[in-house]
Formats: structure tokens, C-alpha cells, sequence
């Protein structure tokens, strides 16, 4: 699996449009093969300050996602929305783990 944390500072008047961007963006990835999951969210104490999670299935995946038209839109799009280079985290990962501290209760 591999697993994408984003980090992306969204200038304040361009807010409106990132979040109409970026919402259609997230229901265009989750249509793709090999995905497994992607979302955004915003800081609670940052405004507009976004986390996007993303997962794909393998690297061919991965690859295959940045091929994608619509990625390549997006990332042609994305300067003008972001206020400084948003920072990442790329993984390999073997997938998802159970949590140890948590089981659900009776």
C-alpha cells in the first residue's frame, strides 16, 4: 500500500473556490482503481489549512493516479490555490494495522 499526507496552506481569498476544487478532486480519485482512500480536512486550529490523506493499493496505483487527467489538472490548479509548497509524506506501507489501545467495548 501506499500512503500520502499532504499538508497544504490555501491563500484566504481563494478559499471558496479550493473547497469546490478540491471536493470534486476527492470524489475523482476515489473513482479510481487502486484507490483505496482519499480525503481532506481542515485544521481546527490553522484556517485554511488543509490535511489530505490518500491511499492507493500498490505503486502501480500510484503511478496510474498521476497519469490521470484529472490529477494533472489539478496539480496545474493547485498553485494558485496554495499560499507556500505544501509539505508531504509518502509511505510503503504492508496496509492497515489494528490499534493496540483500542478495542471496541462490550
Amino acid at each position: 500500500m501506499i500512503f500520502i499526507a499532504l499538508k497544504a496552506k490555501i491563500r484566504p481569498e481563494k478559499r471558496d473556490e479550493w473547497l469546490a476544487g478540491i471536493k470534486q478532486y476527492t470524489a475523482d480519485v476515489n473513482a479510481e482503481p487502486g484507490n483505496i482512500s482519499f480525503e481532506y480536512f481542515e485544521s481546527t486550529e490553522h484556517p485554511n489549512e488543509f490535511a489530505i490523506l490518500e491511499a492507493f493499493v500498490d505503486s502501480d496505483a500510484g503511478s496510474a493516479h498521476v497519469a490521470m487527467d484529472h490529477v494533472k489538472k489539478f496539480f496545474e490548479w493547485m498553485p494558485f490555490m496554495v499560499s507556500e509548497r505544501p509539505k508531504i509524506i509518502y509511505q510503503e506501507l504492508d496496509g492497515w494495522n489494528d490499534m493496540a489501545e483500542v478495542t471496541p467495548a462490550e
